[in-house]
């Protein structure tokens, strides 16, 4: 039987979630579906998720937690920024409904865009977390290994 490398193509069943309060919010899941594939050391999964698979065999499954810096990242209060009305109007596409989680797009001096969810919005200001939305969440992660190359 063929051992997972770390440069070893997979087929797989998988499913990923992540805990919100106590409770699993699927994010993913291939069983019941069909299986998917998956390169590794390419960059396709985090670094951390693809070390748990090393050293699978075929047929092998395998379950694990991920805590939040292992997963999507702490969550960084610095990333949370409270910009003026004006400052949101100016960023977004005229006739935007600005609503609570909602996810809105800032372009940099350069031109880059950076994501960030509307965390709060009055008349005055908004509060904007630039964080990935799973940020401080451990995720849960089921793997069958259906095969190796």
């Amino acid at each position: 039987m063929s051992r997972v490398a770390s440069t070893s193509h997979l087929t797989l069943h998988y499913r990923m979630a992540v805990l919100i309060e106590g409770t699993e919010r699927e994010l993913v899941n291939t069983f019941g579906a069909a299986p998917a594939t998956l390169q590794m050391g390419v960059g396709q999964w985090a670094p951390t998720v693809e070390a748990r698979l090393i050293g699978l065999v075929e047929g092998q499954s395998l379950e694990f937690e991920l805590p939040p810096e292992q997963a999507y990242g702490v969550h960084n209060p610095d990333l949370v920024r409270t910009v003026s009305r004006a400052q949101l109007l100016a960023q977004c596409e005229p006739g935007v409904v600005f609503a609570q989680g909602e996810s809105i797009e800032f372009r940099g001096t350069a031109g880059e865009a950076y994501r960030g969810v509307l965390a709060q919005c009055d008349a005055q200001q908004a509060v904007v977390d630039f964080n990935h939305p799973l940020a401080g969440r451990p995720m849960r992660v089921r793997v069958q290994v259906i095969g190796v190359l």
